[in-house]
């Protein structure tokens, strides 16, 4: 795992709304199944050349919710079998706490990485 690129301290416009690429995946409470990579992909879209912090959290935020996606309906498919759901508990409890902490880490102007995410969006 590479560790994430040194950025001069961005100004606190930049930094909400890297912050709002995180959170934004909690866009999956008004559409299932698609919010959570919809909302990160459109506040990225639209904010992606206002700073290169913002483009990199929107990367960041969007690989993480595909990978959180892939796990969620491997999850489903393990359900046949009794285990996927307390590994969907477990998937789901990591995903949120990861969210805020990468929230949070953004809107302090780090540039902070998602353990066990998959990086698909270069």
């Amino acid at each position: 795992m590479s560790s994430p690129p040194l950025f001069p301290l961005p100004d606190p416009q930049a930094r909400r709304w890297a912050m709002l690429c995180h959170y934004a995946a909690f866009f999956w409470f008004v559409a299932p199944l698609i919010g959570n990579v919809l909302g990160p992909l459109i506040v990225w879209q639209l904010q992606k050349e206002r700073d290169p912090f913002v483009d990199w959290h929107g990367k960041e935020a969007l690989n993480f919710q595909i990978t959180y996606s892939i796990l969620t309906m491997l999850c489903g498919v393990l359900a046949w079998i009794f285990i996927g759901f307390p590994l969907m508990v477990l998937v789901n409890l990591t995903a949120l706490v990861l969210v805020v902490i990468a929230g949070v880490r953004a809107n302090a102007g780090e540039a902070w990485r998602y353990p066990f995410c998959l990086r698909l969006v270069k």
